[in-house]
Parts: C-alpha cells; sequence; structure tokens
C-alpha cells in the first residue's frame, strides 16, 4: 500500500510539474521526493516478496491498514519539507510582502 500511494503521487506531481511551464512553485523537489520514496518502498516490495513468496500477496487488514497509514504520512512529511521549502525560500515573494504590510 505504501508503494501504491507513493507512486500515485509521483504519477501525480509529475504531472503537475510537467505541465507548468516554469519551476518557480518548486514542484521538481516534491516530484524527486515521491519519485525516491516510491524508489525505497519498491526495493522493499522486493526484499520482502523474497522472504515471504506467495505470501506476500496476501497481506493481513492490520497490515494494510499500517500499510495506508505509513504511505500517508511519508506523503504528508514530503509535502510538509516541501511547504517550508517554499516558505523559506519564498519564490513568489509572498511571504516578504506580507510581512511588508505589517511593518
Amino acid at each position: 500500500m505504501t508503494l501504491l500511494l507513493t507512486v500515485f503521487a509521483a504519477v501525480i506531481t509529475t504531472v503537475l510539474w510537467y505541465r507548468r511551464k516554469d519551476d518557480s512553485m518548486q514542484l521538481g523537489l516534491l516530484m524527486f521526493m515521491f519519485w525516491g520514496a516510491s524508489l525505497m518502498w519498491f526495493v522493499d516490495a522486493l526484499f520482502e516478496y523474497a522472504e515471504l513468496k506467495a505470501a506476500y500477496f496476501t497481506p493481513a487488514v492490520e497490515d494494510m491498514i499500517n500499510d495506508t497509514f505509513l504511505g500517508l504520512s511519508v506523503i504528508a512529511l514530503a509535502l510538509v519539507i516541501w511547504v517550508v521549502r517554499l516558505l523559506i525560500t519564498d519564490p513568489l515573494g509572498t511571504v516578504k510582502s506580507a510581512l511588508m504590510k505589517q511593518n
């Protein structure tokens, strides 16, 4: 489930990144984080399949729920890192203009 969720996130982000003409929102960073997580979960799936063989394809319900929460947590962490990076670099000048209005 973790692999499936991160691959969906990676594909969606790749489409958004590809359709956007500029990288002002730094979607490339988010895309590479999701593809890196997908690669990590793919390698994990290979090793788990080597260990469990056919039992890999019949997981328990608890395992699927845990994997879903783990996949969503990985996606949420990547999104938090991306938003923090956007706030720090402030590519559109939104934070700077908001801070200047305060003074």
